[in-house]
């Protein structure tokens, strides 16, 4: 299976579940938000950047355009779970809801998988390199 595939997929199912646990939390706390929506997003950009610092770190080829069709894979996915997820456990949401979730939700999420991507490629491919490496890779 293509390395964008899992990690599209994955990050699909995780932005799905915090959309639809957020959303139940909302309706048994609606004043109380803040903290839960803060920590649910460090989360799922903690998870983007590592994955993608990993991914650097490991040289894995390709690994810019992976990426990228990880996040356009992850966004209209997650906003499909989303509207699932909302409909089987917080409120019976219907199709109506689709549009929406597949329109700016999508490009929420898909961006949310893309920046913090694009930070963890940059950051991983210099963790750990040596200054001998660095000037190997230049002379040659």
């Amino acid at each position: 299976m293509s390395a964008w595939v899992i990690r599209g997929l994955v990050m699909a199912v995780l932005h799905g579940v915090a959309l639809t646990v957020l959303a139940k939390y909302a309706v048994y706390h609606p004043t109380d938000q803040a903290l839960v929506i803060s920590l649910t997003l460090a989360v799922l950009v903690g998870a983007a950047a590592l994955w993608s610092a990993l991914d650097a770190w490991r040289d894995v080829p390709e690994r810019g355009r992976v990426w990228f069709i990880s996040a356009l894979i992850a966004g209209p996915v997650a906003g499909i779970l989303y509207v699932i997820g909302r409909a089987v456990f917080v409120d019976q949401t219907g199709v109506s809801e689709l549009g929406g979730a597949l329109t700016g939700g999508a490009a929420f999420s898909a961006l949310l998988v893309l920046v913090p991507a694009g930070l963890g490629l940059f950051v991983g491919g210099r963790i750990g390199r040596s200054p001998n490496a660095d000037r190997e890779n230049h002379a040659g």
